[in-house]
């Protein structure tokens, strides 16, 4: 199954992501090397919000990566939303 997480990010993201960027990307990546995370990435213009592709069967795997990111723990997210997402195209699926 995927799931997309959505993430609503407060106002002054860009400006208080810089201490936290690092700590946030490995948290990512091992989720990355775990094969759960396939897609991430923030929205632009404006700079709201992100979202995030995951692949499991368990949606406590995606609840569990919001609540330990840095960017959550850290206030720099205002709320996120797990949602199921039926893929129905593509190439891989």
């Amino acid at each position: 199954m995927y799931y997309l997480l959505l993430y609503k990010t407060i106002p002054d993201y860009l400006e208080r992501r810089a201490p936290h960027r690092t700590s946030h990307f490995a948290h990512a990546a091992e989720a990355v090397e775990r094969g759960v995370l396939l897609l991430g990435g923030a929205f632009e213009a404006p700079a709201d919000g992100a979202a995030l592709v995951f692949h499991t069967d368990d949606p406590k795997v995606v609840a569990n990566f919001a609540e330990n990111d840095p960017y959550v723990k850290n206030g720099l997210i205002e709320s996120y939303e797990i949602r199921k997402w039926t893929v129905v195209l593509g190439s891989k699926f």
